[in-house]
């Protein structure tokens, strides 16, 4: 994928299998589909280990959480060092629109994670608020 994205650009391994591109999550430590929101989700999480120097330990990736009898995946839970929720990050591949319903389906997940900060982001935007509603720079 070579569409220019706000994060940095970093090495990451890429293969086709059966036609399928896959990219290798170094979090995770396994192949995962190549999807447009797969690739801002790595950019994402390079971004939080590399350069804003996060524990890779202390990163919760696409988990699954009950919302009023509704399982839902988050994307990434970043934690604190008390191990309490502090970042919920909702990806969306670039052609998505940052819209109000995108930041509802991140505040939704925040209802039952409880964290401090919620961003979206489609890699070229991206949006993070606090509890009150403020926007903060991350």
């Amino acid at each position: 994928m070579s569409l220019k994205l706000k994060y940095p650009s970093f090495e990451c391994k890429t293969r086709k299998v059966k036609g399928v591109v896959q990219v290798f999550d170094n979090l995770r430590k396994r192949w995962l589909v190549l999807t447009p929101e797969e690739w801002i989700r790595q950019h994402v999480l390079n971004y939080l280990t590399a350069h804003k120097s996060i524990a890779p330990g202390l990163i919760s990736i696409e988990k699954e959480i009950d919302l009023n009898g509704t399982k839902r995946r988050y994307d990434i839970v970043v934690y604190n060092s008390s191990l309490q929720p502090w970042l919920v990050v909702e990806c969306k591949a670039p052609y998505i629109e940052l819209s109000q319903d995108v930041l509802n389906q991140a505040l939704r997940y925040n209802l039952i994670l409880n964290a401090e900060l919620v961003m979206i982001t489609n890699g070229i935007n991206d949006y993070t608020v606090n509890q009150k509603g403020e926007k903060i720079n991350l």
